[in-house]
Parts: structure tokens; C-alpha cells; sequence
């Protein structure tokens, strides 16, 4: 396993980040393809066998259940300050008045909430799930200040927004000398690659890490469109990010299985090689439903793709219309 500094940090984290929304409980969440307690310990067992030190889960994920599992394994398995730990908060956690955002109240309810479950008396990143219309972004960037002078987070992250909304958080931050948000993870993969317009370049320029989401594009990079899944055929959420373009898409796919053939090698390491090459992109957010998926993720660090190889894969691509950011 590869290590890197997380952003403008002396954090050290694994070029790898295994993503918890898979563990949970599929009766009490939208994704029934999530595995229970006894199905995930294992893979976040060999996860830190193989090197893996980055792991990251929100509260709302099977509502608080994944912090539960992945806390608990991680206590059995792990040493706390051997394990970089993320989780995160926005996402409604119960129905009524705040039950959902980034209101001073919702953030120190929810931090206090996600470090019982995840049995530790601090996250290592703390990262707000989405923007919050409703809050003043003076307000929420006040109240996870605090989280971070309270020692309940190291560091502070965000996911999922405009530009200009992520600038101007942390321009707010630095005038009242506030923590600053030194990572971003944000939705982005060969078949969607709407963050290079302004992300990357801002990322990069302030040398904030980037760790991108949904890497794979929930599957669809690494397997043949006849191909079927549980999560597939199940989830509604990555069909609505790429239903729309798939025809489109298809072609970007095809280059991926090709070059796979042509390497001797698997297509997650040519979708996981393209962004790993890609500058400020530290440590792509996997899931993993099976050992195979962690096994051969981590690989991925020892491949390299030529130039003309990320020529060829970008070339076909068609602007697509911004997902995730409302």
C-alpha cells in the first residue's frame, strides 16, 4: 500500500479509502443491497491487513448503523491511531424540525451521536454531507470550528457542492480564523467528470485533497452492460445518476475493458489508475461488497497508465449534466 498526505496536512493516508455505505442494515435504509454486521466484519478486517488506514462513513448510512459496524470492527481489529476515520453530517437523520442540515444545533447533536456509535472519542475528518440552504454557512462553519477546538475532529472535509460554495466556506473560515475544510469528496469517475471544470483547479491551486466518490460509477466501469447485479438491479440512486447518458457512457466502458484486455489486467485497475494519476485526487472512496472488490482495489497502486492510454479513455466523453450537488 501507498500512503499520502491528505491535502495540505501531515496526515498520512492510504492511496485507498474503503467507504462504509455498504455496511448496514438493509431493512431500516433505501439500499437493500447493504450487508449486516456479520457479512461486512470481515472485509473491514482485510481491509487493514491489506494497508488500508483511510475508512469513512456518515451518520445518516443505514441511520447510524454502519458507524456502529464499522466502530466496532475497527476497535476489535485496530489500533486508534493507527486508522484514519471519517464520517459525516447534513443528511436527514429523523423527521420534524432538525432533524437534518448544518445548523450549530444539528452538528453538535450529530457529532456527539456518530463518535457513540463509532465507539471513539474523536473522528479523524469530520465532513459536511451537502450544502444547507437553510444555514448560514457563517454558522455552520462556526460550529464545526468548535467541533474541532472541542477535540471531537481533527479536520474538517466537504462533499458534494458548487464551487463557489466550497470557496466561499473557506473564505469565511480563514477571515475569522476558523478551520478550513482540507478535503474534498466529490462525485467523480470517467463517466463523470464535471468536477474538472472548477473543483480540480480550485483543489488544486489551495492543495486541498481531493477523494472522490462513486469511483467506479457504482460498478458500471468494471463489468459488462449484460452484467447484473444486486445493487444493479436494486439501486435506484445510481440509476438516476447514469441512466440518462448510458448509450453514451458505453463507449467510455468499452475503452475500459479494452485496455483491461490489453494489459493483462482488470478494469478496476484502469478506472482506479485514471483517477489516481489525476492531481489533487489522494484516495478514491471504494465500496465492497465482497473480498474480491477490497483485494482488488488496492492493487491499483502499483499500476500506471500511459498518457496516450488517459487520452483514449477521456476522448469519447460528452459534458453531462451536474449530479449531487442539491
Amino acid at each position: 500500500m501507498e500512503y499520502a498526505k491528505l491535502g495540505n496536512t501531515g496526515l498520512d493516508v492510504s492511496r485507498i479509502c474503503l467507504g462504509s455505505m455498504s455496511f448496514g442494515d438493509p431493512k431500516n435504509w433505501i439500499h437493500k443491497w447493504v450487508l449486516e454486521e456479520e457479512e461486512s466484519r470481515p472485509l473491514i478486517k482485510r481491509s487493514l491487513e491489506l494497508g488500508i488506514n483511510f475508512f469513512d462513513t456518515a451518520n445518516v448510512y443505514s441511520l447510524g448503523r454502519s458507524e456502529e459496524i464499522l466502530g466496532k470492527a475497527l476497535k476489535d481489529y485496530a489500533k486508534r491511531d493507527e486508522i484514519v476515520l471519517a464520517t459525516k453530517v447534513h443528511q436527514k437523520m429523523f423527521d420534524g424540525p432538525n432533524g437534518q442540515g448544518l445548523s450549530r444545533k444539528a452538528i453538535m447533536s450529530q457529532i456527539d451521536q456518530s463518535l457513540q456509535r463509532l465507539q471513539t472519542d474523536y473522528v479523524d475528518l469530520y465532513i459536511i454531507h451537502r450544502w444547507d440552504y437553510d444555514t448560514p454557512i457563517e454558522e455552520t462553519m462556526e460550529a464545526l470550528n468548535d467541533v474541532v477546538k472541542a477535540g471531537k475532529a481533527r479536520y474538517i472535509g466537504a462533499s458534494a457542492m458548487y464551487t463557489y460554495q466550497f470557496q466561499k466556506a473557506n473564505n469565511i473560515a480563514e477571515k475569522n480564523g476558523w478551520a478550513k475544510f482540507i478535503s474534498m469528496q466529490n462525485h467523480l469517475n470517467l463517466i463523470y467528470r464535471e468536477e474538472e471544470r472548477e473543483m480540480l483547479p480550485y483543489c488544486r491551486s489551495e492543495k486541498i485533497a481531493l477523494t472522490p466518490y462513486s469511483p467506479m460509477a457504482s460498478g458500471r466501469l468494471i463489468r459488462d452492460r449484460t452484467e447484473s447485479t444486486k445493487r444493479s438491479t436494486s439501486d435506484v440512486a445510481q440509476k438516476a445518476k447514469y441512466d440518462e447518458t448510458a448509450d453514451r457512457d458505453q463507449i467510455i466502458i468499452d475503452r475500459v475493458a479494452e485496455l483491461a484486455l490489453k494489459y493483462d489486467t482488470n478494469r478496476v485497475n484502469i478506472a482506479l489508475g485514471w483517477l489516481l494519476q489525476k492531481n489533487p485526487i489522494v484516495a478514491p472512496v471504494i465500496g465492497a461488497t465482497k473480498m474480491s472488490h477490497i483485494e482488488t482495489a488496492v492493487g491499483v497502486v502499483d499500476f500506471k497508465l500511459s498518457q496516450e492510454d488517459v487520452f483514449y479513455l477521456e476522448e469519447p466523453y460528452i459534458p453531462h449534466k451536474v449530479i449531487g450537488h442539491d
